[in-house]
């Protein structure tokens, strides 16, 4: 098995928090992966895997296990549904965003408005990535991916993942265990061919974030480019030189709630339901009508609201931190807690409580953490 000198985890993720692990195993084929993670269950011992490092959030501590670093790679492209639609295999240790420039060169719409997500393509099911209005349950046609319960190889049609927003029966939530531990191998897309010209974009969530008429017509090319100078200048996009990056991404998810929690809440705060609020429509037998229409029933729709409004109208402003502490919002977009310099996971997470508490005291609504978070609490 392909084990290498360990090394702390700060070095491999994003945060720049973490401790050495017992153990450090980098798969760079599906046998190794398969056969790491076969040996790790066997004995028994703590595990996870890591890909890009860029949605973990770890502690300080060493960690006593085995971290198994997902290094595979490779698109295989096979005929799509229909005439007009590609399918793209890739193995889980493949960038997500070289995966996306490669989609684009192609001519292959679906997962454009996605550029500049930090990750890996294994990593994308499990929280159903998405951005401006693009998620990957649009695309996702089936996962290859072994389960921890048997040590099994097996295929799993998309329906089967139980894909929500950011969620999946593969996310550990904190708190909480996956509904189904098992680790994907590799990702089937379905994308549509439609060349590189330009033509015009039906989303109205992705025309509305790029500024788009209707009926402007514009290639793949032009909205990858346009999403990653959006990302960047909210420092969303991977930088060497920009603290600002050296985050989790949103370290909040934005808050599912319900709606008449969500009437409680200032009209000003960024509001999207979850579901069309359709007219009832009942029908009464001519025969057995009164005269009196029965009440309509009364409807549970879900609201998702901006966790970024919350932070920010709870008093906490862009790149807010305590004094002396190397953990801070960063200074352009407040739902990223960021390391401004050799920050211990303690500090990020003494941060992380202040900014639920705020926003608890303040709407009465606990900001849940984005990243799977190992050996830390908050």
């Amino acid at each position: 098995m392909p084990e290498v000198a360990p090394v702390p985890l700060s070095q491999l993720t994003t945060l720049r928090t973490g401790g050495e692990p017992a153990r450090l195993v980098e798969a760079h084929t599906a046998d190794e992966l398969i056969s790491a993670l076969r040996e790790a269950w066997s004995v028994g011992e703590p595990w996870f895997v890591l890909g890009g490092g860029s949605n973990l959030f770890v502690g300080d501590e060493p960690f006593d296990g085995t971290v198994i670093r997902v290094r595979t790679s490779g698109i295989e492209e096979l005929p799509g549904s229909r005439s007009e639609t590609v399918r793209l295999r890739v193995q889980a240790g493949h960038d997500w965003d070289a995966l996306v420039a490669e989609t684009v060169a192609r001519g292959y719409a679906g997962i454009e408005a996605m550029s500049g997500i930090p990750g890996t393509v294994g990593a994308a099911p499990v929280q159903n990535v998405g951005a401006y209005g693009q998620e990957i349950v649009q695309t996702l046609v089936e996962v290859e991916v072994i389960d921890e319960a048997t040590g099994e190889v097996s295929t799993v049609p998309a329906p089967e993942l139980g894909l929500g927003f950011r969620t999946s029966v593969l996310k550990q939530h904190y708190g909480s265990v996956p509904e189904r531990s098992a680790v994907i191998l590799s990702v089937t897309l379905e994308l549509e061919r439609v060349g590189t010209d330009e033509r015009p974009i039906a989303g109205e969530q992705l025309r509305g974030a790029l500024g788009l008429e209707a009926d402007q017509a514009v290639s793949l090319r032009w909205i990858r480019d346009h999403v990653l100078a959006t990302r960047a200048r909210k420092g969303m996009v991977l930088d060497a030189e920009d603290p600002d990056t050296w985050s989790a991404g949103s370290f909040f998810q934005n808050a599912i709630v319900s709606e008449a929690f969500a009437r409680t809440l200032p009209e000003a705060c960024p509001k999207w339901p979850m579901g069309p609020a359709l007219d009832a429509v009942t029908v009464i037998p001519l025969a057995a009508f009164d005269g009196i229409l029965p009440p309509p029933p009364v409807e549970n729709r879900q609201v998702k609201v901006s966790a970024a409004w919350l932070i920010e109208n709870a008093g906490l402003s862009r790149g807010f931190r305590f004094p002396r502490s190397r953990a801070g919002l960063s200074t352009k977009h407040t739902l990223a807690l960021t390391n401004r310099g050799e920050a211990t996971a303690a500090e990020i997470a003494q941060l992380a409580r202040f900014v639920q508490q705020r926003v608890q005291s303040e709407f009465g609504l606990l900001l849940q953490p984005e990243p799977v978070l190992v050996n830390v609490e908050l």
